[in-house]
């Protein structure tokens, strides 16, 4: 006698399509959330570069203009200040762990799958 997997492709073969299909769909989900996640952190990182690179910058003229005046104005803090912000903000962003697991839906229901054949197959052989 057949296994039970196999009577179900041989007497069903649409529900196996559709459930490949559905497989697909799964797998492209997971990939274009796994592929915004990579892209995200990859702007933040660019972003805190050129946010680092500009606070150095902000920071030699505002000491440059600090000594040329003879004095300091709060100005002088402020703006690169802010550049400094901005490039620990996006400094943050790029290089937290990711929240989200990838493929780890597929995954699961691989596991399901696998466990339903197991079940089924055990209950062919009693």
């Amino acid at each position: 006698m057949l296994h039970p997997i196999f009577s179900t492709v041989l007497g069903h073969p649409d529900l196996v399509a559709e459930h490949l299909a559905n497989y697909a769909a799964l797998l492209r989900d997971e990939a274009s959330q796994a592929g915004r996640n990579a892209i995200a952190r990859i702007v933040a990182g660019v972003l805190a570069a050129i946010a680092g690179m500009l606070a150095l910058g902000l920071i030699g003229i505002a000491v440059m203009l600090g000594v040329l005046h003879g004095s300091f104005h709060w100005v002088l803090a402020v703006v690169p200040g802010v550049a400094v912000i901005c490039a620990l903000i996006a400094g943050y962003v790029a290089s937290r762990p990711s929240t989200a697991h990838a493929f780890e839906d597929v995954r699961a229901q691989i596991e399901a799958d696998i466990h339903a054949m197991r079940n089924s197959g055990g209950r062919h052989a009693d």
